[in-house]
Order: C-alpha cells, then structure tokens, then sequence
C-alpha cells in the first residue's frame, strides 16, 4: 500500500479511539474514573446507525449518538456524584448495560447499511502531491476530532474553566473551600466525556464500517481507556496515542492482506499486545500526571 493511503488509513482507524479517549481524558482530569467507555460508545453506535437509517442523515445519526453517550453517562454521574457510588463497580455496570442495551436495540438493524459521511471537497487542496491524500481527504469527523483535542488542550491550559477543572481533580475538597461547585463541574465533565465516547461509537457503525454488528467496538472503549493513561492526561499524548494505535492496527489489516507469514489470529492481537506492553512500561516508571483526586468520591461536609 502507498504510504499516503496507510497514513490516511491510520487517520481515520484512529477516529473514534482519539474521540473517546479525548473524553475520557477530561473526566479524568475531574478526578472522576469512568470504566464505562465502551459502553457508552456502542450505545452511541447504535443508537447514532437508528437514527441515521430512519432519518437517512448521517449528521443526526452523529447528533444521537452523542445524546446517547451523554444519557448513558448521567446514569454514571447520578450514581457516582449524588448517591457516591463506587467509580470503578459502576463504570463496570455501565459497560455491561450498553453492551445489553445496544445489543436489544440493534437487532432490527443487522444487515442494513447505513447512508455514511461524504468526504468534504477541499477543492485545489486534495490533488496537492502526497499531503492532499493524506490531510485533505477525510469526511468533517476527522478534521472535528483534531481541532477538539487544540480546543480540550487550549481549555484545561488556559482558561477559568480549565483551571477549576483541574482544580477539581487534584482536591475536591479544597475547590469546594474556594466556593465551587464540585459535583456540578464533575457532572458536566462526565457528559461531556460520554458525548464524546458516543460520536466515537458511531464512526465506527456510520463510517469506518459502515453497518451495525453487535459488540462491533470490539474493545476500542478499554484502549482510550490504556491511551489516557499512555497520555499522561495531557491532550496532544491522547493523540499520538490514539494514531499510535490507529497505526498498529492498518498495520495489521495490511500485512494480513498481503498474506504475510505470520498466524492471523497473533496479527489480530497486535494492537492489544502492543497496548498491553505500554500499558505494563508506564507502571513500571509510575502514574505521573494522574490527577491526585481521581476515583474518589467527594460529599460536601458543609
């Protein structure tokens, strides 16, 4: 394959993983752990394939998506904020609900293909030699995912908002003695992250597919979560991460395509293997960067 092509390849593969890990990322950095990103992505596959097959528009299939994720993430927030949940037992529910959920809700729907995202006509700006192939000819989710992971680093680094968030994260209780509003920032950090991890569920179903097939995220949920962690919770890691991962995995599909002499069930563990290896490095030298409040639970005193 053309390295143009497996560059742009990578772009898209890489989508929906930088999409909820960026997510994920900002509700972490709210010191709340939610484990429940797969489940919010293929809830947001689903429900975002539904919509666009009975609207027949792909930008309210992304629009539903995002409202389900963010749905299914309030049930998380309501139980882990107000009722003080454990973060970890309760994400874990959340997976295994959307995965229940959108295993019900999408079965009228298998074998039916979904009207998908035209890629955007940047004009003179394609046909330039090697760079139009590889930056400008994606659909308009490739360009949003990019240019939210400037505006989510822009936020945390250099706004009030940004700096209360990690206010938030690093003590609850002394961004409360300072006079805001804990469970209100963590709520919304956590709707936020679930809209993300919902648009990412449906690039899979509407674009990188584009079809709906049950547990289709194939465990692209538990990799943001491994990314955000390889990231250090800082934006611009998230998406070295995420393309990283995207790479492993064209890799892969590449060299099982050329035949190479390599068993296709180890060629299909690639991304995981190399996820877990990272995964296993980072502990080795620590968790630097996690915010000091993530996971626990924060009730107002007075």
């Amino acid at each position: 394959m053309q390295p143009a092509i497996l560059i742009a390849s990578l772009m898209v593969s890489s989508t929906p993983i930088l999409l909820a890990a960026l997510g994920e990322m900002v509700v972490e950095r709210a010191g709340v752990l939610n484990l429940g990103v797969e489940g919010m992505m293929i809830t947001g596959a689903v429900s975002g394939f539904a919509v666009a097959i009975n609207s027949g528009s792909p930008a309210l299939g992304f629009l539903g998506a995002a409202a389900a994720g963010a749905a299914l993430s309030l049930a998380f927030a309501v139980l882990t904020q107000f009722l003080l949940s454990n973060h970890v037992a309760t994400g874990l529910a959340l997976t295994l609900a959307g995965l229940g959920l959108s295993a019900l809700v999408g079965k009228p729907y298998e074998g039916m293909k979904a009207p998908t995202l035209p890629k955007l006509d940047l004009g003179p700006l394609a046909e330039i030699p090697f760079l139009g192939r590889v930056l400008f000819s994606h659909d308009v989710m490739v360009y949003a995912s990019l240019a939210l992971v400037a505006a989510v680093w822009a936020v945390l680094r250099f706004t009030r908002a940004g700096l209360i968030l990690r206010a938030v994260g690093e003590s609850a209780e002394a961004a409360h003695a300072l006079g805001y509003d804990v469970v209100r920032v963590r709520v919304l950090a956590i709707l936020f992250g679930g809209a993300l991890a919902g648009l990412g569920g449906a690039y899979i179903s509407l674009v990188r597919v584009p079809q709906w097939t049950e547990g289709m995220t194939a465990g692209a949920g538990w990799i943001a979560l491994a990314i955000v962690v390889f990231a250090s919770w800082r934006a611009g890691w998230v998406l070295v991460g995420a393309y990283l991962f995207g790479g492993v995995t064209v890799l892969q599909l590449n060299l099982q395509a050329a035949g190479a002499a390599v068993p296709v069930a180890l060629l299909s563990a690639a991304p995981y293997l190399v996820t877990i290896l990272v995964l296993v490095i980072i502990s080795a030298r620590g968790l630097q960067g996690a915010p000091a409040a993530l996971g626990r639970s924060f009730h107002a005193s007075g």
